[in-house]
């Protein structure tokens, strides 16, 4: 579909952008929006627990990295996969809630509106085959906090950090469940939350933007039960700029597709 389903159009801060599939998403448009390290986590996640039926994204910000997994696994609704998330800021909650509604996903698509770090004041209970989280990268006192909450919130860790959202996964794992998080490469913490909240690194991507650079940013799939690591390097841009075979791959069918 190239073009989005029925409905009112954006406001005037807004934009209506196609995610994956034939589903759409409401972002701001000088607001945090959805990119590359929303893809890799979501497809990373889907790669991980293929068979997964119910699915859980801490801080769920816009619905990016929950969609998509979801639109990975079971885009037409056939196996009957669900999906809870689980966000603070009432403008991406709100944001979420609506793609959700153009979408007609309402009847697989929960968004709940809370403080992931009182997980069980939020979301009913239950546990999960497939959870995932992309924790804000910057701890407070380390970089500007941006103006923009909305953007302020999504980078610097204002509400908890990768700690908060391991704890968080740890606690409602279903056995055998798996919990995959993106965060910044070079942060020694992105290796020791899953260890302090009692998880097993089974899997480590790390991504580098541009063939040459250092890996910015690193997905991890961790569990419960231990199992043997494995680890593997996406590329996602060639010396010349062009878009690398593996993420083309990788995007085919999301809205990063061309970018």
């Amino acid at each position: 579909m190239t073009q989005p389903p029925p409905g009112p159009p954006p406001g005037p801060d807004e934009t209506l952008d196609r995610l994956i599939g034939d589903w759409w998403v409401f972002q701001l448009a000088r607001g945090h929006r959805f990119s590359t390290d929303d893809v890799v986590c979501a497809w990373q996640a889907a790669h991980a627990r293929p068979d997964a039926q119910r699915l859980l994204d801490l801080g769920s910000g816009i619905g990016s990295v929950g969609l998509t997994t979801l639109g990975l696994l079971d885009p037409d609704g056939v196996r009957g996969v669900t999906l809870a998330g689980v966000e603070a800021q009432d403008v991406s909650h709100a944001l979420a809630r609506r793609s959700v509604a153009r979408n007609g996903l309402g009847d697989r698509v929960r968004m709940f509106h809370g403080d992931l770090r009182s997980l069980d004041a939020v979301l009913p209970p239950g546990r999960f085959d497939l959870i995932t989280g992309s924790p804000p990268y910057v701890p407070l006192g380390r970089g500007l906090v941006s103006p923009h909450p909305q953007r302020a919130a999504c980078r610097m860790e204002l509400r908890g950090s990768v700690f908060d959202y391991c704890e968080a996964a740890a606690g409602r794992l279903a056995p055998g469940g798996a919990f995959v998080f993106v965060m910044s490469a070079r942060d020694p913490r992105t290796e020791e939350a899953p260890v302090a909240a009692g998880l097993h690194v089974h899997h480590r991507l790390d991504v580098v933007f541009r063939e040459g650079d250092a890996p910015m940013i690193a997905v991890l799939t961790c569990a419960a039960e231990p199992a043997p690591r494995e680890a593997a390097t996406l590329v996602v841009r060639g010396v010349d700029g062009d878009q690398t075979d593996m993420y083309r791959a990788m995007s085919s069918g999301t809205g990063l597709a061309r970018r």
